[in-house]
């Protein structure tokens, strides 16, 4: 990637607090749409891109000063970087080395936030999906590099977590000059082939992760079967007025994915009955439960651009959806129905009222066909930026053996191979987690 011409106005920091142990300032900077700007024109569009850095008062602010970066990427895609009110887990780790910077990726928290009403700035459905093309992988590492630039930073380290590791890779794969070491956990994403070779490994995975719930929980399998029997003889209706139906409940699976979040589920199915004048209803408590896993109205672009991120030279064109029909047992039609992973389907924009606005522009980026590269699997495969990343086996969101397909792919990748933490293992033990991986890009200097 080129330098970046830099002029004092593409950098700000607004406001800086310091509270029970850390010191935070926060950044805003100005970046091109579309990187690098389109030949001929006089004048760019330009967004906002927001970045909290955060210390440790362990160090004297002038020691702060002169620490070296450490980016964090966060999952998604459509999250923001993590608000956090005290260092601990990875972070507290990190601090003891690094000033950390938590990116929020183009579109989500403080950077240009894309919601309807504000995509809606853009015009008709075509002219939005178009805006959408610059919110993928390609375009959040370019905003990264730009800001390294910025900030006068060499070559800095990077922790990506799930998407966030996609991320790392993109950026491994074209400004591998600004890297000094790369971390990666859950997050190796597969170089090639189509977005169905993913969902056929992850439905299995999830799968698998049911079986082993229920073996754990064996009346639980009776009461999701009576829950979703009842969604479908029994209106129930969120307290948004949206209705409950039978597939989204079963959403509700994004607790398999959790280390100790798993067994938080058997909690949530507990509070599901209640007795009431008219008859056995869900009860309010349940429902609001339901509601914040079922909603997409925080993060509406995890369902608009979650199969785009596997996108590359072809449509992935609803790869879920298609691929759902080789596993009917995930249907609530089956006779023991089984709790779905984060595959977003196309009803998610009729069913969802913070989505169904967004429909046709769903439609046109699932026929997108000239998605461009992610990855360059040559120079990935001459890679000599120290890189390790945790890959987890048991993991039914980013598959153990497609990310081992990746690792061997790219020179020099680390794989650490664990069947001990799930997808969130960075929530479990972050500390220990990025000290193991930190440990191993650092043993090959």
């Amino acid at each position: 990637m080129a330098e970046p011409h830099v002029s004092p106005a593409v950098h700000d920091v607004r406001a800086r607090h310091e509270f029970r142990g850390l010191r935070t300032a926060e950044h805003f900077f100005t970046v091109p749409l579309v990187h690098p700007p389109a030949e001929g024109q006089g004048t760019s569009e330009t967004i906002t891109v927001f970045a909290r850095e955060y210390s440790s008062t362990e160090h004297s602010a002038e020691a702060a000063a002169r620490l070296p970066w450490l980016l964090f990427l966060q999952g998604g895609p459509g999250g923001r970087g993590n608000r956090v009110t005290s260092l601990s887990g990875w972070m507290k780790a990190a601090a003891r080395d690094f000033r950390i910077l938590m990116l929020d990726q183009r579109g989500t928290g403080l950077s240009t936030p894309i919601e309807r009403q504000s995509l809606e700035l853009q015009g008709d459905a075509a002219a939005q999906a178009e805006y959408l093309t610059h919110f993928r992988a390609d375009s959040i590492v370019a905003d990264a590099e730009y800001i390294r630039q910025v900030l006068g930073s060499p070559p800095w380290s990077v922790l990506g977590q799930s998407f966030g590791g996609f991320c790392a890779l993109t950026y491994l794969s074209f400004a591998p000059e600004g890297l000094r070491e790369v971390l990666i956990t859950g997050g190796l994403a597969p170089l090639h082939g189509p977005a169905d070779r993913v969902y056929q490994a992850t439905f299995r995975r999830v799968a698998a992760r049911n079986a082993e719930y229920f073996s754990w929980y064996p009346e639980d399998r009776e009461k999701l079967t009576r829950i979703i029997r009842h969604l479908e003889q029994q209106p129930e209706f969120l307290a948004s007025g949206e209705r409950l139906t039978p597939e989204r409940f079963q959403m509700v699976g994004s607790y398999l994915g959790g280390n100790t979040r798993v067994d938080a589920l058997h909690y949530l199915l507990e509070d599901a009955f209640i007795t009431t004048a008219s008859g056995e209803r869900l009860s309010e408590a349940f429902l609001e439960q339901v509601r914040g896993l079922v909603s997409r109205a925080s993060n509406p672009l995890y369902a608009v651009l979650h199969e785009s991120i596997y996108g590359q030279d072809e449509a992935t064109n609803w790869a879920a959806w298609r691929v759902l029909e080789d596993f009917p047992e995930f249907t609530p039609e089956a006779e023991e129905p089984l709790l779905t992973g984060e595959m977003v389907y196309p009803w998610y924009f009729e069913q969802d009222p913070s989505l169904s606005p967004l429909r046709e522009v769903a439609e046109r980026l699932a026929a997108k066909k000239d998605w461009k590269p992610l990855y360059d699997i040559e120079r990935l495969a001459a890679n000599t930026v120290p890189t390790a990343a945790a890959v987890y086996k048991d993991d039914i969101y980013v598959d153990h053996d497609l990310s081992l397909e990746t690792a061997a792919a790219v020179r020099g990748l680390q794989p650490w191979v664990t069947s001990e933490f799930h997808h969130d293992g960075i929530g479990e033990d972050g500390e220990g987690i990025f000290g193991r991986l930190f440990g191993m890009v650092r043993a090959t200097r």
